[in-house]
């Protein structure tokens, strides 16, 4: 991995349409069974394969293995009920049918550490895997056991630094963890979400993500975004608590955001992913865009704690719009860190 503006993807990666319905959040499977179980492994390569060959230096597994960020990893958890669903308003923004908890949660076995492995086995590169955060797993799940968002949230936290510690020890160099809905649930934050991120993240050696967005490029999260008005300042209420967090890195958005650049000064010290790529629309960037983007967060994150990446997950783009925003990522690093090396 390059030691200046090491490049990758936040999230998602589009599936191959023999696995599930293209440009399609929440897209049911093609396969089933043990065919279903070869084609996840085989996307999960081509993924890796599609991330070295556009010159990115941390390869994740485009969670080409499961169907939703956070679903996929709760469905494997005793206590949740996925027959007995209920209509949510998903972050305040949109409603969703989600599954029930009913009883006491608990992770019996691994959920993604044989995905892990996989990838493991298909680079050499250093290799990022995602999990959703405590706050956001609460947010799309309908609780009808705890009565308690911040005792759920504990408990989440526990199981996911279970998850956590075996996807190191399966070779997992960086985790990642997602909390979108840390743009929400201010007071929440600061009561108790970063402590439960903190939990989640407690006694790992691998370096450790939270990436905050504002969503998907659905229409729910654009229309959201224009009620917003010409400063989105939602980091201004996170950042400085994770500022003093013991996470590592802070993946946020960037590109063709409302964010002020300058809210990005209130993480000094922590690395920071800054999203150069735009998931919300099917344009390309062009690498020198890329670097534009890289060069005006230059001066509120020092240059070697700076991680370029996307603004969000690219699940619902076509593959090759996709193929094209990373290699134009890696391009616009490249520009920038040849910039500083002169």
């Amino acid at each position: 991995m390059t030691a200046l503006l090491p490049t990758s993807i936040v999230g998602s990666l589009p599936k191959p349409a023999w696995l599930a319905e293209p440009e399609k959040l929440w897209s049911p499977w093609k396969l089933e069974g043990e065919v279903l179980a070869e084609g996840k492994h085989d996307a999960l390569g081509l993924a890796a394969d599609d991330q070295a060959l556009a010159g990115l230096d941390i390869v994740s597994d485009g969670e080409q293995t499961r169907q939703h960020f956070v679903t996929t990893f709760i469905e494997h958890l005793d206590g949740v009920d996925f027959e007995n669903r209920e209509t949510v308003r998903i972050r305040d923004r949109y409603d969703a049918s989600v599954p029930t908890v009913v009883g006491p949660v608990s992770r019996r076995r691994p959920v993604f550490v044989d995905d892990a492995k996989a990838l493991r086995a298909r680079t050499d590169r250093p290799i990022k895997w995602a999990l959703p955060g405590p706050m956001t797993m609460i947010d799309t799940l309908a609780d009808r056991h705890y009565g308690s968002r911040e005792e759920l949230a504990w408990e989440f936290a526990a199981i996911l630094n279970q998850e956590a510690r075996e996807l190191e020890a399966a070779g997992v160099d960086i985790i990642q963890f997602d909390e979108p809905a840390f743009n929400v649930f201010f007071d929440d934050v600061r009561e108790w979400g970063v402590a439960a991120l903190e939990r989640a993240a407690e006694g790992l050696r691998s370096e450790t993500v939270v990436h905050i967005c504002y969503g998907y490029g659905i229409k729910a999260n654009n229309d959201w975004k224009a009620t917003l008005g010409d400063e989105w300042r939602q980091y201004e209420e996170s950042f400085p608590l994770l500022q003093q967090s013991t996470i590592d890195t802070v993946s946020l958005e960037c590109h063709h955001s409302h964010v002020p650049v300058e809210l990005i000064g209130l993480l000094r010290g922590k690395k920071v992913m800054v999203g150069a790529i735009d998931v919300a629309s099917d344009v390309v960037e062009t690498p020198e865009e890329v670097a534009a983007t890289l060069r005006s967060v230059l001066p509120y994150v020092d240059a070697d704690k700076l991680l370029p990446s996307t603004n969000c997950g690219m699940a619902p783009l076509a593959r090759e719009v996709a193929r094209g925003k990373m290699a134009a990522l890696s391009a616009g690093a490249a520009i920038v860190r040849a910039e500083l090396a002169g």
